[in-house]
């Protein structure tokens, strides 16, 4: 039987009158993010209520490739704009899928 993919959800919020901002980077990281190796893939959603509430669904082939992820130049880039942008710290859940 072959390892179970990695799932991520990834919540990134962004600060009062930073939307748009935010939006604009997170969509630049979609596509060179889906051409990395081990990316299963890679979905970006806003949330209905609230316009600044982002989040990735993420599957990943094993934990290794999504530590390689995260130090993608895309992904790099944008760390020093976060404090300046986002509400609060990027929340990470990683899990399995199990049935």
């Amino acid at each position: 039987m072959s390892q179970p993919h990695l799932t991520v959800i990834a919540e990134i919020i962004a600060k009062p009158g930073k939307e748009d901002e935010v939006r604009k980077h997170l969509l630049g990281f979609i596509e060179p993010t889906r051409k990395e190796e081990g990316c299963v893939q890679y979905d970006l959603h806003v949330s209905t209520e609230q316009p600044g509430h982002f989040l990735f669904f993420e599957n990943w082939t094993s934990r290794e490739m999504l530590d390689k992820h995260s130090k993608s130049a895309h992904i790099q880039a944008f760390r020093p704009l976060k404090d300046q942008l986002l509400a609060q710290p990027t929340r990470i859940i990683t899990a399995t899928r199990i049935g």
